[in-house]
Parts: C-alpha cells; structure tokens; sequence
C-alpha cells in the first residue's frame, strides 16, 4: 500500500518516520516548499522532530495536495483539526473515492463542529468501512527518540484494521486495534480539554493530591460523555482513553497542558497562543464540545468550566473554586 501523508508537524514527522522505518515509501505533502527543500538536502524536518533524519529515497514531497492524494492509496490526515478543511478545500469531490482514509486528527473541525469522519462523508461520500484512526498516549517527542509506545487503531472491519496497524508496527511502537471509531476520536477531543484545565491547576499553585482528584474526575466526566454520544468501549480504563488522559494531563511534552498553565499563570488567551506557537488543540475543542453537548446532555462540569475560562473570560481562580465541589 503506498501511503500519503497531509501534514508536516510533529505528530506528522512522527508517523512519517513509523512509516519509512519499516520501509514503506510515502508521498508527504508539506505546505513549505523551503521545508521541502531541506527535507530533500539536509535529511531533517527543519521545524519539527529535527533529530529524525530520513532515508530521502522513500520519500516524494509536494506542495500540492491533489497530487500526493492521487498517487496514494492510503491518505493519512495529520494536521490540526482546524487546519483540515483548508488544507482538503482543492480538491474534487471524487478525489478521495477509493482511497483509505487514516486519521491522527486529534480534534473537532470547528468551522463545522464535526469529526473528520462525519465531514468525509459529507463532503467526499468517503465509505465508513475505508475510515480508520490512529490514536493513544503516544507524544511525538518519544517515537522521535523510539521509545516503546502504545498505538490504537480504530476501524469498523477487524481484518483491515489489523492491516492498517501493520504498517506502523515497529521495535518501538506496539498497535491495538478496535472498533470504537467514535469512542476514541471523542476520548482524544475531551483529554485536550481536560489537560488544558490540569495545566491551569498546575498554575495557579494546586498541588499534586488536588490534581489526581481532578483528573479522577475528568476520567468519568469523559467515559460519561461517551456512552451518551456513542462510544462503545468494553473498558474506558484502556490506554486510548486513560492511558491519552494521563499522559496528556501529566507530561511536559503536552502542549494543551503548557497552554493551561499559562492561562493559570495569568496569561490571556491571546499571549498563551503567541508564546506556545504551536497548536493546542483543546482550545477550540472546549467550544466544539460545550455546543455539541447542548444536545447531548451529559454532565460534564469541568469541561464546560475550562470552555467558560477560556472562551467566556471567566476568571480562572473563580473558576476552579467553582469546579472544587464537583470533585469526588
């Protein structure tokens, strides 16, 4: 299967160098033509992951996304969720018709306030049974230094998404698969919003007790909202679910976590995004959430409280002792 990546971040260059560590050659489109440049002469991404350095024979990069879509059989979609649109606004109706679809979107497109899937679907009559995603506690940073790490794949039929997962089966990376295509790419949407507000805990001087009752607390707001909107998972103590929360309210490689602490430190939103440069994710994913859960109903305090700091200028202090009764 020859594979296409859309996307050059971190979490791109990470699947990439998956990919071409087991020799699979790819077509990786990336907007800058002077990464593409150094790419090609220097062997690294120039912004992200520089420590990885590619074998450029399986490698073709363009700037245009048409053309790494047709000439690949299997389109992995690895941008910001509210970069998606944009970067797949060129291309035909019919352009993804026959191809599979393998997302590491880790969010909510917030101009339409859907899943990539259910944006697919709508917009390029994309089969559910070519959809598939890659999720789990696995920051970019560590598959960079290969360190053993936890990948699940999501797809509705077992036999094809135990191939997916194939290809991206290494020394350093061991892959899951399931079916739960909903239950994961929501789990991945709320444990951004709950690592903003773990980071906001971690700024205003909460200590490290409060911070466990607090992420307890995100965990069953989250398997909650779950079951209520779809999800079906056997066990939301898994490493999609618990083991992503965890990492992504803990590690100091999350950068919703950085991005909440600067909120809790006093920075505006407006300074937290200019200062972190890099996109994080539960920002927009709170709104996404709070509106989607006008209709589903699902009791979820905590998430509505960060979308309310982050979006309704709610004083963060005033915020969290609002949060503090809900805890158990």
């Amino acid at each position: 299967m020859r594979f296409g990546v859309i996307g050059s971040g971190s979490w791109a260059t990470a699947l990439a160098k998956i990919l071409t560590d087991n020799q699979t050659p790819i077509n990786w489109w990336i907007r800058n033509p002077a990464a593409i440049s150094h790419l090609l002469t220097r062997h690294h991404n120039p912004q992200y992951l520089p420590s990885v350095y590619f074998d450029t024979s399986l490698l073709t990069l363009g700037s245009e996304v048409s053309q790494v879509v047709e000439a690949s059989d299997c389109i992995v979609i690895a941008v910001p969720s509210a970069y998606v649109t944009d970067a797949l606004r060129i291309l035909d109706k019919d352009a993804l018709k026959g191809k599979k679809i393998l997302s590491a979107v880790k969010g909510i497109l917030p101009e339409e306030n859907l899943l990539l899937n259910d944006f697919l679907g709508q917009q390029f009559n994309m089969a559910p049974t070519d959809y598939f995603t890659v999720m789990g506690p696995c920051h970019a940073e560590e598959v960079a230094a290969e360190k053993l790490s936890y990948l699940t794949f999501s797809g509705q039929e077992d036999a094809a998404t135990r191939e997916m997962a194939s290809y991206f089966t290494t020394e350093y990376i061991n892959t899951i698969t399931n079916n739960d295509i909903y239950g994961v790419q929501y789990a991945a949407v709320l444990k951004n919003i709950y690592a903003l507000g773990a980071g906001i805990a971690h700024g205003l001087e909460y200590g490290d007790n409060f911070l466990s009752v607090l992420i307890a607390n995100c965990a069953h707001e989250m398997a909650g909202f779950l079951l209520k909107v779809g999800g079906y998972a056997a066990n939301y103590s898994a490493s999609v679910y618990m083991g992503d929360l965890l990492v992504t309210c803990y590690s100091l490689f999350s950068r919703n976590r950085t991005f909440g602490n600067m909120i809790g430190k006093g920075y505006s939103v407006t300074a937290a995004r200019l200062e972190l440069n890099m996109v994080a994710e539960g920002y927009n994913a709170s709104k996404c959430i709070f509106l989607l859960n006008k209709e589903i109903k699902a009791e979820m305090p905590i998430a509505e409280m960060i979308y309310r700091i982050l979006w309704e200028n709610v004083k963060v202090e005033d915020g969290f002792k609002l949060i503090e009764p809900y805890l158990v």
